[in-house]
């Protein structure tokens, strides 16, 4: 088998675009993956109910633990009725294949922890959730990106040491801690209370340009806390793999030829330093569901992570199992977008 990159270049006619090629050329590739991820989501959607299933007990025992716990009775027909409503007076295999095929027609259930059907209770925090993560991402590649650069370029210099500290103290500092600190600032230094994605009086209220103007007063906070960590161990990668392009001999004889030093730079050694951040995105898209369990306690913040906790608590089945099942979907998809990413940036890539 060529290379895509071989395909691409035969491929592409006179007039015809360098992305068009890739896009006609990819999609044979793109079809044998897709029907690849179905005997992998299935093997690990059986390990994935097998593990929750692992903990003593179900929903209807931990719910009835709270009621009796409160003084509430109970009965044993009530109990039956409960477990038969959730399939769990029925054996294990059946009740994975009534889950996984509810899963597969788009009904992930029914919530007895919120008395919803799983699907409202997604839909309504993924919106949010993606709004975050994908901020937050956008955060920490506008800012990691330039100091990389700066860095490798500027090997020793007191710009170099500075963002060196500074992003080590950034690896170094959890999260939440970093949440705790701007709640502190912004209530001790401007009087503002933050935390959730609005204001009081537009949480509720229907989607108008002035609850879109204070959706992004509040989105900067969960962006920057998010993203600062990120930003810290995105910048140190940087840093080391353009170092290490810099110094390669096609690099240094393009330097002694006479090419512009940003040419230089940003040409070839820029794009191969970007490899493994390409090869990543497949494990950038499950933080999109969960988000950061921590901080969306901390802000108050409309996530999925918090949903799977609190799902994970109680034991409810259906939704624990549904956030989890759409995550591995979205590592199996976000995979093939890194290779396909990688091939995009890197020549070197081969496809077999």
């Amino acid at each position: 088998m060529t290379s895509v990159l071989s395909a691409v270049l035969r491929a592409a006619e006179p007039g015809r675009s360098l992305l068009d090629a890739v896009r006609r050329l990819a999609r044979p590739y793109v079809v044998r993956r897709i029907f690849g991820m179905i005997p992998t989501v299935v093997f690990i959607s059986i390990i994935i109910f097998v593990v929750i299933q692992l903990p003593p007990g179900d929903i209807v025992t931990s719910t009835l633990d709270r009621l009796q716990s409160s003084g509430v009775e109970v009965s044993a027909e009530q109990v039956q009725n409960l477990r038969a409503q959730f399939n769990l007076d029925k054996p294990m295999h059946m009740q994975y294949l009534h889950w996984a095929g509810g899963f597969v027609v788009g009904d992930m259930g029914y919530s007895y922890r919120y008395s919803r059907p799983v699907n409202e209770l997604v839909w309504e925090r993924l919106g949010y959730t993606l709004l975050i993560a994908v901020s937050a991402v956008f955060f920490t590649w506008i800012v990691a990106v330039p100091i990389g650069i700066f860095s490798a370029i500027r090997q020793y210099s007191i710009g170099d040491y500075t963002f060196t500290v500074i992003g080590l103290i950034g690896i170094a500092t959890p999260h939440f801690l970093l949440a705790l600190l701007f709640m502190y600032a912004a209530y001790e230094w401007f009087g503002i209370s933050i935390g959730g994605l609005f204001s009081p009086e537009y949480r509720e209220a229907p989607w108008t340009l002035a609850k879109v103007w204070d959706l992004c007063q509040h989105i900067w906070i969960p962006m920057v806390v998010l993203g600062l960590g990120g930003t810290a161990a995105t910048m140190r990668v940087l840093r080391a793999n353009l170092l290490d392009e810099l110094n390669k001999p096609y690099v240094v004889t393009a330097r002694a030829k006479g090419v512009r030093p940003v040419k230089l730079v940003l040409k070839y050694p820029l794009r191969i330093a970007l490899n493994p951040f390409a090869s990543t995105v497949g494990l950038l898209l499950p933080t999109l569901i969960a988000g950061d369990v921590i901080v969306s306690r901390v802000l108050n913040l409309p996530t999925l992570g918090q949903l799977l906790l609190d799902a994970l608590l109680t034991q409810d089945m259906f939704l624990a199992g549904s956030i989890v099942m759409l995550q591995v979907i979205l590592i199996q998809f976000g995979l093939l977008l890194s290779d396909l990413v990688l091939a995009w940036i890197d020549p070197r890539i081969r496809y077999e």
